[in-house]
């Protein structure tokens, strides 16, 4: 039984809590912290169990320090924003406690999308005996683990890898996010970058797209982005020689998409607007829909998966494992919509499997880099069941 510390009270921390408190032989005690308290008193009301709130600001070292030291966790689960990644990690450095995350840190003032600044913490981690595992969301996580499953149980050797993700649902509003507006927005207009042939290519936001008929969906097209679990599997998947990651977009979506781009809004570097400096991005965020309050009225479905092939004892082989998740079932569930849900489940499994040591390690890790099995086995009964289907 061990103590654990959610810091981060949106639609994914809501969930978190949630499923953590559904496993009380695991999580003992739960602490949610998020710099607005009305947002973690609102979750714990909607848990039977005891869930005590505090008070953070995740950007505030010394804060998250004397915050860790009166909770004593076993385990941190953050589920902040990217960019308070590096402080959350140098405070449990300070206070020697583990670490997992869902997404990998990107500086606020830069669009750059890599995992060099949290891999340059393993020595650190290491040497003081603790484990940081990163990115146990569902993509990046879920989909590390489908490739690594992929390859100890059906492959000798992988080739190539399709990344591909659906949100085939409708929230009744013109335009909005489903996860932080600001951290949205910033990756759909990244250049897109695959990993091809030993190097990386980039394309224009958003022009590479294709047509893909998924599971329980049907047909829909899919844009050609980057995804930061391209870095880490073209490190970890030996032998791989291409990978990339599409992702689904309305027409209506790209429409208002196009229109905030042409007037500016989606800048991140500041202007100056009546005396006062703003960032054009952060400003838009401030006006848009709070994605944890999407799930009431979600109606349909996400469908995410691997699409993979290579070989099997010399023999080629087309293999696709994927999950397909209700975005009214989640709301009743745990009161979040689907996207909130694939990856909050995944963060509570990962933890619970570092807390009783089926996965363990001294540094800095990628989920792929442990036994898939113990997840998958156990990721179906929590909410997230998969399928495999092999196609040659």
């Amino acid at each position: 039984m061990s103590k654990v510390l959610i810091i981060g009270a949106g639609g994914v921390g809501g969930v978190v809590t949630h499923k953590c408190a559904q496993v009380p032989e695991v999580f003992s005690e739960i602490t949610l912290a998020s710099r607005t308290l009305s947002k973690c008193e609102r979750i714990r009301d909607q848990i039977a169990r005891p869930i005590r709130v505090e008070r953070v600001d995740a950007d505030n070292v010394p804060e998250l320090v004397a915050l860790i030291r009166a909770v004593k966790p076993d385990v941190i689960i953050n589920v902040a924003l990217p960019y308070q990644d590096l402080s959350i990690m140098e405070a449990c450095l300070e206070t020697g406690v583990d670490y997992l995350d869902t997404a990998n840190y990107e500086p606020p003032d830069e669009a750059r999308f890599c995992y060099k600044w949290q891999w340059d913490y393993h020595d650190r981690f290491r040497e003081k005996g603790l484990m940081a595992l990163l990115g146990c969301g569902f993509d990046p996580g879920v989909t590390n683990i489908y490739c690594a499953h992929a390859l100890q149980k059906h492959f000798d050797a992988v080739h190539a890898i399709d990344i591909m993700d659906c949100n085939a649902g409708e929230h009744g509003h013109p335009f909005a996010t489903n996860f932080n507006p600001e951290i949205n927005i910033r990756e759909v207009t990244a250049r897109g970058k695959y990993w091809e042939n030993g190097q990386w290519l980039e394309t224009e936001p958003l022009c590479v797209h294709e047509t893909f008929d998924f599971p329980e969906i049907g047909p829909r097209e899919m844009y050609l982005m980057y995804h930061e679990e391209l870095e880490s599997l073209v490190k970890h998947i030996p032998g791989l020689r291409r990978i990339r990651f599409w992702m689904t977009f309305g027409q209506e979506y790209l429409t208002h998409l196009r229109v905030l781009q042409n007037v500016g809004m989606t800048r991140i570097d500041p202007v100056s607007f009546q005396g006062c400096r703003i960032v054009p991005l952060q400003f838009l965020k401030a006006l848009l829909p709070e994605p944890s309050s999407l799930g009431a009225n979600y109606r349909g479905k996400t469908c995410i998966g691997c699409m993979i092939t290579g070989t099997k004892e010399g023999k080629p082989r087309k293999y696709f494992i994927y999950n397909v998740c209700d975005h009214a079932e989640a709301y009743r569930e745990v009161k979040a919509q689907a996207i909130s849900y694939t990856t909050g489940v995944p963060a509570m499994l990962g933890a619970q499997l570092m807390l009783t040591g089926k996965w363990r390690g001294r540094g800095v890790f990628n989920v792929e880099q442990f036994d898939p099995s113990p997840f998958m086995e156990r990721i179906g009964g929590y909410g997230l069941p998969w399928t495999e289907k092999f196609l040659e």
